[in-house]
This record gives C-alpha cells, sequence and structure tokens, in this order.
C-alpha cells in the first residue's frame, strides 16, 4: 500500500512540475493594442474674439500653459455660481448613477481577475444506503472531500479579459466625469440665461416707468386739447403691452430656476435664486492646441478606452481556436464509521489534466472572431467622430464668441441712435410738429436695441460656456484610474 501511495505522489508531482511549466511558456495571442490615428489640425480655423485678445494678450496656449483647471467656473468670479456648481458634484442624481455605474464596472474587474486563480470547495456529506445484494441492515457513509479546478491562461484569453474589463471600468469613469462636466455646462447655461431674464425684466421696468410719464403727457395734452383721444389710447397700449411683456418673463425664469434647483439634486421648492443684472462680458478663455483636447476631452477618453476593450475582445476571440486545458484535484476523508472519519486512514485524493479542443463548432468561433473585429472598427469610428465632434464644437463657439463681440460693438452704436432718434421725436412731439406714432416707433426701436444688447451680453456668456465645456472643462487624462486603481478592493 505504502509503495503504491509513494509513486502516486512521485507522478502527480511529475505532472504538476509538467504543467507549471507549461504555463510560464503561457503566451498571449491576438494583436496588442495600439491607438489608432484620429485627424487633427494643426490648428483652429477660428480665431478668439476681439476682447479675449485686449483683455489677455491672447495667443493659442501650449500645452499645460494657462489650461483650465480643476473648477473651471470659478472664472466667472460669481460666488452664487460657484456654490450652486459645487452641490452639482454631490447631490446630482445622475451623476450618482454613474457613479454607481463605475463601481458596478469595478466590481468587473475583479470577477475576471479571480479566473486567474483555482476554485476551491468543500462538500462534507452523510449518506444512508441499503442493498438487497450486500449486507443485511443500513450502511451509512461520511465524506468530507475537497475539490480543486484551475485553467491555466495559456493563451492570455483571461488576461485579455481582465484587460478589456479594465479599460471598460477606466471607460466608465470618463463617462462619468463627462457626464459631471455637461451637468455643470447646463447648470451654468441656466444660470446665466436666468439673470439675463433678469437684466431684461429690470429693462422693461425702467422702460415702463417711462411709458407711465409718456401716458401722463398725452393725457395732460389731450386735457390742453393739442392732443387726441387716439394719442392716449396709443400710449395706454404701449404701456400694456410692455407690462404683459415683463409678467411674461416670470414663466421662463421660473423654469430655469426650477431646472438649476434638480441639477444640484434639490427640489425646485428649496431653491431660490435671487435676481442678478448682468453687466461684465465673459473672461478670457486660454485655448490650446488641437492635438492637446484629444487629452482634454472625456468622451474623447471613454470612446479611446472603449476601443481598447474592443481590442482585448479580438484577442479573446483567437484564443477560442487553441485547446484549454483544466487541472482538477479532489481530496478528503471518507469512512463508513463516524468514529473513524476524521482520521489519516480514511483519507482519499485524485488528481487529473483534461486537454480539451473544439473539433467542429459550423464556423462559430470564425464568426464571433469576425464579429468582435467588426466591433472594433465600429470604436474607432465613433472615436474619430467625437473628435471630430470635439473640433466642431470648438471651432462653432470660437465663431459664436467672435461674431457677438463683433454684433455687441454695432449694437451699442444701435442703442445711442436709438435713444437720440426717442430725444428727438420726443420734442417734435412736444412741440406739435409731428405725431405721437412717431414717438411710438421711436420707443419700440430704442426698447428693442436695448433688449438686443442685453440679450447679446446673455449669449456671449452661454457661449463661453459652450466653449470651456468643448475644451473639456479642467478635466485630463492623467486623471483616469490606473489599471491598478480599478482592480484594486475597496473604494
Amino acid at each position: 500500500m505504502r509503495k503504491t501511495e509513494d509513486h502516486s505522489g512521485t507522478c502527480s508531482a511529475a505532472l504538476l512540475a509538467a504543467f507549471g511549466a507549461l504555463f510560464l511558456s503561457a503566451c498571449t495571442v491576438g494583436p496588442n493594442y495600439k491607438r489608432p490615428a484620429a485627424p487633427v489640425p494643426p490648428a483652429f480655423k477660428e480665431q478668439a474674439p476681439p476682447d479675449f485678445k485686449e483683455a489677455n494678450g491672447w495667443k493659442p496656449a501650449q500645452p499645460g500653459d494657462d489650461m483650465l483647471k480643476g473648477k473651471w467656473w470659478e472664472i466667472y468670479n460669481d460666488p452664487a455660481l460657484n456654490a450652486l456648481e459645487e452641490q452639482v458634484s454631490l447631490n446630482n442624481q445622475n451623476l450618482a448613477q454613474a457613479e454607481a455605474a463605475y463601481r458596478e464596472a469595478r466590481s468587473a474587474v475583479q470577477i475576471s481577475r479571480a479566473a486567474l486563480f483555482p476554485t476551491v470547495s468543500v462538500g462534507p456529506g452523510v449518506t444512508a444506503s441499503r442493498s438487497a445484494l450486500a449486507a443485511p441492515g443500513v450502511k451509512g457513509t461520511f465524506t468530507l472531500p475537497f475539490d480543486a479546478s484551475w485553467t491555466p491562461d495559456l493563451w492570455g484569453s483571461i488576461r485579455r479579459g481582465v484587460t478589456a474589463a479594465s479599460a471598460s471600468a477606466q471607460a466608465s469613469v470618463a463617462q462619468l466625469e463627462n457626464s459631471r462636466l455637461l451637468f455643470q455646462a447646463e447648470l451654468a447655461q441656466d444660470y446665466f440665461q436666468l439673470h439675463g431674464l433678469d437684466g431684461d425684466a429690470d429693462l422693461l421696468r425702467r422702460t415702463l416707468a417711462d411709458y407711465e410719464k409718456y401716458l401722463t403727457l398725452t393725457q395732460n395734452r389731450k386735457a390742453g386739447g393739442v392732443a387726441s383721444d387716439l394719442d392716449v389710447a396709443q400710449a395706454e397700449a404701449q404701456l400694456y403691452a410692455t407690462r404683459t411683456e415683463l409678467q411674461d418673463l416670470g414663466v421662463e425664469r421660473a423654469a430655469l430656476e426650477h431646472a438649476i434647483a434638480v441639477l444640484t439634486g434639490k427640489p425646485p421648492a428649496e431653491v431660490t435664486i435671487a435676481p442678478l443684472v448682468l453687466k461684465t462680458p465673459p473672461p478670457p478663455i486660454p485655448i490650446a492646441l488641437p492635438s492637446v483636447l484629444l487629452e482634454r476631452r472625456p468622451d474623447i477618453a471613454a470612446n479611446e478606452r472603449q476601443m481598447a476593450a474592443a481590442n482585448e475582445q479580438i484577442g479573446i476571440a483567437k484564443a477560442a481556436f487553441y485547446p484549454s486545458l483544466t487541472l482538477s484535484a479532489a481530496a478528503g476523508l471518507e469512512n463508513s464509521r463516524i468514529t473513524t472519519w476524521l482520521s489519516w486512514p480514511a483519507r482519499f485524493f485524485s488528481i487529473g489534466p483534461t486537454l480539451s479542443e473544439t473539433l467542429f463548432d459550423a464556423g462559430r468561433r470564425r464568426a464571433v472572431l469576425a464579429q468582435n473585429e467588426a466591433a472594433f472598427d465600429a470604436t474607432i469610428a465613433a472615436y474619430r467622430q467625437t473628435v471630430l465632434t470635439a473640433f466642431q464644437q470648438v471651432e462653432d463657439n470660437l465663431a459664436a464668441l467672435r461674431v457677438l463681440a463683433e454684433e455687441t460693438i454695432t449694437a451699442d452704436q444701435s442703442v445711442k441712435s436709438a435713444e437720440r432718434a426717442l430725444t428727438v421725436s420726443t420734442a417734435q412731439y412736444k412741440a406739435g410738429t409731428t405725431s405721437y406714432l412717431t414717438v411710438i416707433t421711436a420707443q419700440a426701436a430704442a426698447l428693442s436695441a436695448e433688449r438686443t444688447t442685453i440679450d447679446l451680453l446673455t449669449r456671449r456668456l452661454t457661449a463661453s460656456v459652450l466653449l470651456v465645456q468643448a475644451l473639456g472643462g479642467g478635466w485630463d487624462s492623467s486623471q483616469l484610474p490606473t489599471v491598478k486603481d480599478v482592480a484594486a478592493k475597496g473604494n
């Protein structure tokens, strides 16, 4: 009996040594990942708007020079905006959902890594049996088996699975940061639009005060017999129409205030934003070289990591063409008597490898490989399209800021001319040389010109926010967690 056990032990050791050597010589089949090229222009077509240049001696920033960092909204120097933006990361429920998706992706990495190690299980049991062919009575069997199995990663499919899961987790982080940037930018846009409405309301209230004076003027002139009831009716209509416009602004302002509340993760009833008239133009925003944009945009980083994950799936599909090896072992205690169950003579063990290879699958593996190659090509196209869209968004908002800055100069000239026309027409009306219709026309022109300047400032501020968003905010791809970070247990 001892000789048999010694011989079996020698064979087992030899088998383990042989398969250990085989595992150490394991290779990884499939393509190594290399980030595909994307179309990157040497410079942006659009230049910074005139006031950007005048305010900051603007020139294209070099990588790392004057780049937006961290809390990008602080460039607007608005404490109320700063406080609201801080709440987005803390309370926004869409971000909470994205953060949970990242934790889910991290768990997937740990699940993939677990396949690199053996699986050990234990299953103690007690059975009772009786057979007509054996001695009379019930026979009991007591077992305490330990089973272990391990599939060595001979062709790298498990390691590629870990790499793919890690890349997907990194993509999940980038998607989280992209969502954060989108919601922060959306809040800033809503904030400036809301205060743009405050500017309109302030203008309409001042205009109403003037219109009330004009109504009193026409009523006095009618009482003096130098004006008709038509003049009074026209002045009243102008007054009431303007008052209606002022009242109507409340609908849009309330909706924007409610939207801001939800972005900060609070019920609308808990958020009240004090009125504020915008007066300061958008601050200078440093513009880096186009190539830097690839590292600054979280959505581009997410697409790049998705390409890396898709590349690993090709390697996994190729590994399916090679045989797989499974090492299994069992050991434990077995006895028919409970008194001698947990004793050395009751031991048993078995060990052996299993090598399997698919001989025929009707082309399934080739189809899976072709499917994953096509999926990888699709991620390349999505990545390049995201890059092109990023450049478009930067160019769009640079153009918007440039054109709106030029338009503001013209609009300011229009306001001055409209005010002069109103002054002249009012003097002529008082002198009795023109009708009140001329005054109303001048009033409408002056109001329209001033509202245009207010709306232009609002549009410039929101365009600057969109430019910040297009540039990636204060994010950088160096902030992505490493493969080691996403595979770590805990937070």
